[in-house]
């Protein structure tokens, strides 16, 4: 919803300040607001810039004026249009201006502790410490009521699919998630806790059962993790679910939710969202959550070194990528990825500069003199090298060539996150297991242990279950998807386990006997005695998506009143001591705290 198409006049307004155009000309009108510059011309005529969250607007005041920035005013003037020569290209209210203006003060201010404009920079802690002026400013207010904006289009775009809205609980029972919950004492049970949700996936499995058939909510979740540009404690998503409903149908309705926000955002329209494999994506960029605005692909080279006597090649997987330009780099530079590339786990990066002319390139490298003359020339053809590129080569355990190149090309080609155009992404058929635990032979799984294995992979799991090889479990797909864009991961779904021999199968091949199954995910495990119907869901990031819309690299400045990235609140103090009182009437008893 637009702010120009509401009304906002109240008792002591009849205009915002940034909605006053030529045509109203010649009205008497009163706007209220905060001073954003105040210039006195003489004893005998003053200009006050009134701002709000719409914009501002010039109003000139008959004799000297008492206010200073950040004053809240109410300004009654009459509109008239500006000299040609005083018309402000840069302001949309720049043509005209309020005249032979009454000024009342409604409320006077200190000086803030920082300007609060968009073109100085100020510390973060600072921002955050007065978190209730850095909200006044341009970017801020764009940003929430962009927020704003996309939650409207999720409920609208949700509701027309048959979607039905529906509050889970905040106080829940401690459940397995892969990060550690926030917990909560009870009070009428001493010693007990409850545990803030990390997300409603099971209360929303159970909707299923209950015949919801379509459930959606933008949630509040939490988790005790490390903070980071993407991550906060605290965030919002859209979480749904819904029954008799297949990969494709989750992935149509969140396409369709997708277009709708960018659509209520932009104004632009998106088309059919690319789908790729997480192998493709693994072996082509290295990630789960390819940056597909740019190239620097990883190639296969294997095949080129298969029979080489160069040692740091003989490995299981070797490839390389292609920076354009890159032959250019300094010494330093390639010094500098080298020892990146070490400490993301690889023995070390071969580089190479491509010289010469076309077809007739030649490879300049500290390790060239250790390949044979068709091994370079294969290696330049397979990479498609031209003069003056760089050439960067990875050789070790195939998945440990893919993390550290994909990093790697990040580093290099990764443009700011507003750059390039919004470049959605569909990954599916994930990996059901991650790894296999080297102290119990068991499978890790790579998501929460209702995720439905791919129809086509159920005979892998079979043969493992009947005594086979468990590391053939590791190539075994899962029904799961994930939602890129521009590099950050949205969101993830999975078609869930609704079939008890299935689930049993899983939960065998996890080491989870039924007692452990029961203590963990009983309430759901019982409401599924009872008919569950199969179905499928998905969520999604707020934050993350409102930062990318907006251009912003950190979702704090997207969240009203977010954490710092040690997990504090300069505003509030938080987290903070609490009174022994209060923890005496709980019956906790805290240790002493370390010396560290």
């Amino acid at each position: 919803m637009s702010d120009s198409t509401a009304d906002h006049s109240t008792h002591l307004r009849t205009h915002m300040c940034g909605e006053l155009r030529s045509a109203n000309v010649g009205e008497r009108v009163s706007v209220c607001g905060w001073v954003a510059a105040r210039r006195e011309h003489s004893q005998h005529l003053s200009f006050v810039d009134l701002r709000d969250h719409t914009g501002r607007v010039q109003c000139v005041v008959d004799g000297s004026v008492d206010v200073r920035s950040e004053y809240v005013l109410r300004v009654t003037g009459e509109v008239r249009a500006r000299e040609d020569a005083t018309i402000n290209p840069n302001l949309a209210t720049g043509e005209i201006e309020l005249k032979h203006c009454s000024v009342e003060v409604l409320s006077v201010a200190e000086p803030p502790p920082f300007p609060l404009d968009d073109r100085t920079e100020t510390d973060e802690t600072i921002r955050l410490r007065h978190r209730y002026l850095d909200l006044r400013r341009d970017a801020m207010q764009r940003n929430l009521r962009t927020r704003a904006t996309v939650n409207h289009a999720v409920r609208t775009a949700m509701t027309g699919q048959g979607f039905v809205e529906i509050e889970t609980p905040m106080l829940i029972a401690s459940t397995p998630e892969g990060a550690r919950d926030f917990v909560v004492p009870s009070r009428l049970k001493p010693g007990s806790f409850y545990a803030l949700p990390q997300s409603p996936q099971l209360f929303k499995q159970l909707c299923m059962v209950g015949g919801i058939d379509r459930y959606y909510q933008i949630a509040r979740c939490l988790r005790d993790e490390d903070l980071r540009a993407d991550r906060q404690f605290e965030f919002m998503q859209l979480d749904a679910e819904m029954s008799f409903a297949s990969q494709d149908d989750v992935l149509s309705v969140i396409t369709t939710t997708i277009r709708a926000v960018v659509a209520a955002v932009t104004g632009e329209q998106i088309g059919e969202i690319p789908t790729m494999t997480w192998l493709e994506a693994a072996e082509r960029f290295g990630s789960d959550k390819p940056d597909v605005r740019f190239g620097l692909e990883l190639v296969e080279l294997t095949e080129v070194f298969s029979s080489t006597e160069f040692n740091a090649f003989k490995a299981p997987c070797v490839k390389g990528i292609r920076v354009p330009g890159g032959a250019e780099f300094t010494r330093s530079r390639l010094d500098d990825l080298t020892d990146r590339a070490k400490r993301w786990g690889a023995k070390g990066l071969v580089w190479m500069r491509v010289r010469g002319e076309a077809g007739a390139v030649e490879l300049e490298s500290p390790v060239a003199k250790f390949l044979s003359a068709e091994e370079l020339a294969s290696l330049a053809s397979t990479l498609e090298a031209e003069s003056g590129d760089l050439l960067l080569i990875v050789a070790d355990e195939r998945p440990r060539v893919r993390h550290v190149l994909g990093l790697l090309r990040l580093e290099i080609g990764r443009p700011p996150v507003n750059e390039g155009g919004l470049q959605f992404l569909w990954v599916v058929d994930f990996p059901l297991f991650e790894a296999i635990d080297e102290a119990t032979g068991k499978p890790v799984s790579a998501h929460h242990p209702f995720t439905m294995p791919h129809a086509d992979d159920l005979e892998l799991l079979d043969g493992v279950v009947a005594g086979g090889d468990p590391t053939a479990l590791l190539s075994v797909r899962s029904q799961a998807y994930d939602l890129v864009l521009n590099g950050w991961e949205l969101g993830s779904g999975s078609v869930r386990i609704h079939r008890g021999d299935i689930q049993s199968k899983i939960f065998g091949l996890l080491g989870i006997g039924a007692a452990e199954a029961q203590s963990k995910f009983g309430f759901l495990l019982d409401a599924f005695r009872f008919g569950a119907p199969p179905h499928a869901g998905f969520a999604f990031g707020i934050d993350r998506l409102v930062a990318l819309l907006v251009g912003e690299e950190n979702i704090r400045e997207v969240i009203a009143f977010p954490k710092t990235q040690s997990g504090s609140d300069p505003l509030t103090q938080a987290p903070t001591d609490i009174d022994p009182a209060q923890l005496a009437e709980l019956g906790l008893r805290l240790l002493p705290r370390s010396a560290d």
